[in-house]
């Protein structure tokens, strides 16, 4: 039921915020990211993943046009017991998407502690920049006993953020606010 609200949310996220209609590249994972999702638990997950990709978007619009989606990627991960996300994959995580020149925002101020067994669920969400808009969107939804990952491709402008924040799960943004790039090592 959980995936069930997942999957209808994060596709509702991608077709509320009108993205525009240029075409964006495919999804890719930068180096070392697979690699880190799976080593960032302590404890093995059962897992189920659902892509959409831009012909099942526009199929699900019945014919009308995903605008700049080409698609969306959900993941899954089901823990038997409360899980110990550690520390170091999270941090290579980062490095790995830092490498490949995508931001970092993060919606909490989670303490290390709260960082590696988590007692509510902590986001983190990763922006790919194609010149002033933003070509890919990772999400990411670590919780107590289960994480998500959802994957977006397509070309969004910042202001598209701004329109479903505060909806989905999506931390809320202050339309007055200024949307640059986190500074190196943030």
């Amino acid at each position: 039921m959980k995936l069930c609200r997942v999957v209808l949310a994060a596709a509702c996220c991608a077709l509320l915020a009108g993205a525009s209609s240029i075409e964006a590249q495919e999804y890719y994972d930068p180096p070392g990211v697979a690699e880190a999702i799976g080593g960032l638990s302590s404890q093995r997950a059962t897992a189920t993943t659902i892509t959409f990709d831009r012909e099942m978007l526009d199929s699900m619009l019945g014919g009308a046009s995903a605008a700049g989606f080409n698609g969306v990627s959900f993941e899954h991960y089901q823990y038997p017991e409360p899980v110990f996300y550690i520390p170091e994959e999270m941090h290579a995580l980062e490095q790995a998407y830092r490498a490949a020149g995508w931001s970092h925002l993060i919606e909490s101020k989670a303490g290390p502690r709260e960082s590696a067994s988590p007692t509510k669920p902590i986001a983190d969400i990763w922006f790919h920049w194609q010149g002033g808009e933003i070509d890919h969107v990772t999400v990411l939804i670590r919780a107590r006993k289960e994480m998500n990952v959802v994957h977006v491709s397509g070309l969004l402008r910042p202001m598209d953020l701004v329109h479903i924040s505060g909806h989905f799960g999506i931390p809320k943004v202050d339309p007055g606010a200024v949307m640059v790039p986190a500074p190196p090592g943030r």
